[in-house]
């Protein structure tokens, strides 16, 4: 069972099943944007469901049981602002199908996000010890914070998955509109324009271009999120990241470069509305989900960008 299976990690986690010959599979999502009903064209499944449908029927006992359920799907807009709108959607949501999934003896494989270590005051350390110390910037990172918590708290750590998914890009995620990746976005302003906008450092200790993200391939993200498939005596909440920092300026090199183009990169101001939410710097520590035997390397960003920018991005 794949929650949010049209979205961008859950369409691509849909294909790999498929490609290991797993086809029996229920994917629940609301297909609202016409590009992911194109994210699901090419997969194999046994049943859509909208997510509110999907919602009733497990929580009226009207879902046959699964062996794995993959949580996928959220609001993850980091500009929402509808509390009560995240609160169901992101929150209760989860906990209602963690505990339906629980009480069907089903794996729980879920997200959470890197959005809950805010600023990184504590670092991005994901040991059970600072969890709780956390502060998101933004309701999307408090959210998924709030499950973590709650998840703590009932002692179900020890039973689910729960995944720090770090700054995922790749292909299919048209459909995330202003949260599509900023290689997907680049892509096309580059191609428009010839040039790309970067934004401007408001802070004096890092350079213009200089702030940096854990930028992590779908398809890495994906392995990481199948390890724990393949090994249910494994649990808790593990960051997936690279383990390495890059700049946005690397970021951009890697673009120009994948399209055999030179960089033209023009720095805009940072729009106010989210200068004090912003994060400069990313960076998951890897060594509890080494520690956890998943210890494949990630796609270096130069390689993962070609990929993406030639065998996906230019022939649509």
């Amino acid at each position: 069972m794949v929650i949010g299976g049209a979205g961008l990690i859950g369409c691509n986690l849909v294909r790999a099943l498929n490609t290991r010959g797993y086809t029996n599979i229920v994917i629940a999502d609301h297909l609202n944007h016409p590009d992911k009903q194109k994210n699901l064209d090419a997969l194999e499944y046994a049943e859509f469901l909208d997510k509110s449908e999907f919602r009733t029927r497990f929580l009226s006992g009207g879902q046959r049981p699964v062996t794995t359920v993959f949580h996928l799907g959220a609001c993850s807009a980091t500009t929402e602002t509808n509390a009560d709108y995240l609160n169901d959607n992101n929150l209760l949501y989860t906990q209602q199908l963690c505990e339906w999934a629980l009480a069907n003896e089903a794996r729980f494989i879920y997200a959470s996000s890197a959005a809950t270590y805010g600023e990184g005051e504590q670092g991005y350390n994901d040991d059970d010890t600072v969890t709780p110390q956390l502060k998101p910037l933004n309701l999307y990172g408090k959210s998924k914070q709030d499950f973590d918590l709650w998840a703590m708290d009932k002692g179900l750590l020890s039973q689910i998955v729960g995944l720090k998914y770090f700054n995922v890009y790749g292909p299919h995620e048209d459909h995330k509109g202003e949260m599509r990746s900023v290689v997907n976005k680049a892509y096309r302003q580059i191609l428009d324009t010839g040039k790309l906008q970067l934004f401007r450092s408001h802070r004096d200790n890092y350079e213009d271009g200089k702030q940096e993200r854990d930028f992590v391939y779908v398809k890495d993200a994906v392995a990481t999120t199948l390890y724990f498939h393949d090994h249910p005596e494994v649990s808790g909440l593990f960051n997936c990241g690279t383990g390495t920092a890059r700049t946005w300026l690397d970021l951009a090199h890697a673009i120009f470069a994948a399209m055999g183009r030179e960089p033209d990169i023009e720095f805009i101001d940072m729009p106010i509305s989210i200068r004090d939410k912003y994060q400069y710097h990313t960076l998951a520590d890897v060594k509890k989900l080494h520690a956890a035997g998943c210890t494949a390397p990630f796609t270096p960003v130069e390689e993962a960008i070609r990929d993406y920018v030639q065998n996906y991005l230019e022939k649509q």
